[in-house]
């Protein structure tokens, strides 16, 4: 099947194992040294968030770790930047910069197609699942929406938060949207941002609901297979590592005569001659392009499982990384497929007949190595494709980095 990336986040999240809160703490001005009050600063991926006061000043607690903080206010660019928490508190002064271009930016040139590439975006980005159906895109009219005709590539990119309300599992969402990009041709989608989750009002019975579905969302995701990964209980938490190997497709001729032919045989259309070489199968122009179709490699799955002290290596004490040859073969033993999933063509990975329909996902490797978190961050979007059901679930099934399950649950 061909690969969908779900590569979640341009989000950077160490946690260490201290619990002693530090503060980050700061003054937010214009370029004219202005104070700015109500400025919102949010820290990227997570339920942490403030407000600047009268001095525009702002304090927020974090753990030692890696974060990215996001700064917004209305009629300024927002500004981001990256710091780390190690064993004191931090100063972090910032500067707006006025948006003069920012209401010309937001408008929407007349597109008689936008309804459709929004339909296409809501679909990719906040996915199909049963989660999906009950989210909904408050202001969809921040969307810049691009569709190179050319590339067959869409690319979506806000200057705005996106809010997402998510009724299934209690979240509003606020997503600055840096960069999406979906590509019909190679069926890859890639998105990158920095999301903030807020939770829903609701009623003692809605939340005890909305608890179990965050639970069955985090369970068996790759937010849990990384943290798990990195404390060492892939296994003991349900996850099987396997891996699909790739061998030379003995079928295929090499590429040089399979294009030697096509050219030879181009030539020929409309002649006599290529008519009386079409009755020859073997030999035809439709016959050398079904042999350029052909996949140049056969995936193989091994049974044989990974270990995790081979695949998992220490960068230092916060920081783990993997590396790896061929597919990670992903299966969470704990939870079925969803039967939407499973009657959705070409999404679902093919499996052995005698494996129960556990949840299979793979990993192909795109930048080596992936560092991670113990939260199960990662460090660049842009290290993995994610195919199968990782591939199918989306922001619609996301929660906040600084979830944890409850500590009642068995793994």
């Amino acid at each position: 099947m061909k690969s969908f990336s779900v590569l979640f986040f341009l989000l950077v999240v160490k946690i260490c194992f201290a619990q002693q809160n530090y503060v980050l703490s700061g003054t937010v001005k214009d370029k004219r040294g202005e104070v700015l009050p109500g400025a919102g600063v949010y820290v990227s991926g997570y339920k942490m968030a403030t407000v600047t006061n009268n001095n525009g000043n702002y304090t927020l607690p974090l753990k030692p770790g890696n974060y990215d903080i996001l700064v917004q206010l209305i009629g300024y660019k927002t500004v981001n930047k990256n710091i780390i928490i190690a064993d004191k508190a931090i100063k972090l002064d910032l500067v707006l910069e006025e948006s003069i271009t920012q209401l010309s930016e937001v408008t929407i040139k007349p597109d008689p197609n936008r309804a459709h590439y929004i339909a296409m975006f809501k679909d990719f980005f906040i996915g199909t699942t049963p989660n999906a159906l009950q989210c909904k895109m408050i202001n969809p009219n921040v969307l810049l929406v691009d569709y190179d005709r050319e590339e067959a590539k869409l690319t979506v990119k806000t200057n705005q938060f996106l809010i997402i309300e998510n009724q299934a599992l209690g979240y509003r969402i606020k997503y600055l949207v840096n960069n999406f990009e979906y590509s019909s041709r190679t069926k890859i989608i890639y998105y990158e941002g920095f999301p903030y989750y807020e939770d829903l009002k609701g009623s003692d019975r809605k939340k005890k609901i909305w608890a179990k579905k965050r639970l069955t969302a985090y369970l068996g995701s790759p937010q849990h297979f990384f943290t798990s990964l990195y404390n060492g209980r892939a296994t003991e938490e349900g996850f099987i590592i396997n891996k699909l190997i790739t061998q030379p497709n003995r079928d295929k001729p090499a590429d040089s005569i399979i294009n030697a032919n096509i050219k030879r045989l181009t030539k020929l259309q409309g002649g006599l001659l290529q008519k009386k070489i079409n009755f020859n199968h073997g030999d035809s122009l439709s016959y050398w392009i079904r042999q350029k179709n052909l996949p140049d490699g056969i995936s193989i799955l091994s049974r044989r499982p990974v270990a995790q002290d081979t695949l998992v290596h220490i960068k230092n004490q916060n920081v783990k990384s993997i590396n790896f040859t061929d597919k990670l073969y992903i299966i969470y033993a704990k939870e079925k497929e969803d039967p939407l999933f499973a009657n959705r063509i070409g999404l679902s990975i093919n499996r052995p007949l005698d494996m129960p329909d556990y949840q299979v996902s793979t990993i192909t490797l795109q930048i080596a190595p992936v560092y991670f978190y113990e939260n199960g961050g990662i460090y660049n979007p842009r290290a993995m494709l994610y195919a199968g059901y990782w591939g199918w679930e989306k922001i619609a099934d996301s929660v906040p980095m600084d979830y944890l399950p409850p500590v009642d649950v068995k793994k």
